[in-house]
């Protein structure tokens, strides 16, 4: 589906993402790992033209390169930001209805798929976004990308400052994010959880892609973990 090669993009002067290669097939889970300031979050920008993107990004065959963020999201992509970037003056309903590319027009994912997933949003739909835990902020956030019924879902950081708790549920979203057909490409922090639920993972380390494999390789490669991984 999502096939990305020799990628490269700049900030300024500062060479940032140097010959990156990676692919999502179609209901996989791929999760891009790595310290930050890498460029993991760079790249997820870069595929959805927040940033200039020089190579080639090619989406069921046809190139994202040139087009606006919103037109990359009426193909089938969305995208979940790290810094939760909710309508704080809107109803958690209203950010939700945000989401629909076409208004009272659902996809797979409805209010009630909504609520289900996370029953807090329900009982706080009539709330202002902005008075919302950094934890319902995630949720709201991922719930308004899923009502655009995308093919595809980038979700940066999701679990960031989460309680335990609340990454567990962030897991479990995911995990039914998947088994409705959506195929994720997650940036993600901690290796239990993109180790545990991921198809296949790709590390970073200053710009470029390092390893590539499935999380038993990855968990076998002592080496890549300690270079690239671990503190």
């Amino acid at each position: 589906m999502l096939s990305v090669r020799d990628l490269h993009a700049y900030y300024g002067k500062s060479h940032i993402l140097q010959g990156v290669q990676l692919e999502v097939r179609g209901g996989e889970i791929v999760s891009l790992l790595g310290r930050n300031g890498v460029g993991r979050s760079t790249t997820c920008k870069a595929i959805m033209g927040l940033v200039e993107p020089i190579g080639e990004i090619l989406w069921k065959g046809k190139s994202l390169v040139g087009l606006r963020s919103d037109q990359i999201a009426h193909a089938g992509i969305g995208y979940v930001p790290e810094d939760r970037q909710v309508f704080p003056t809107l109803t958690v309903r209203q950010n939700l209805e945000l989401g629909q590319k076409r208004a009272g027009r659902f996809g797979r994912w409805s209010f009630d798929d909504m609520f289900a997933l996370y029953p807090h949003l329900r009982e706080r739909q009539d709330n202002l976004a902005g008075v919302l835990s950094g934890g319902e902020q995630q949720m709201l956030t991922m719930g308004r990308t899923l009502m655009g019924d995308p093919e595809l879902v980038i979700i940066d950081e999701p679990t960031e400052g989460l309680a335990p708790m609340l990454v567990t549920q962030v897991g479990r979203f995911l995990d039914e994010i998947a088994r409705r057909g959506v195929s994720i490409l997650l940036v993600e922090q901690k290796l239990t959880i993109a180790l545990k639920i991921s198809h296949r993972v790709y590390v970073m380390g200053h710009g470029r892609i390092v390893f590539e494999g499935t999380p038993a390789d990855l968990a076998a490669n002592a080496a890549v973990r300690k270079e690239n991984l671990e503190v």
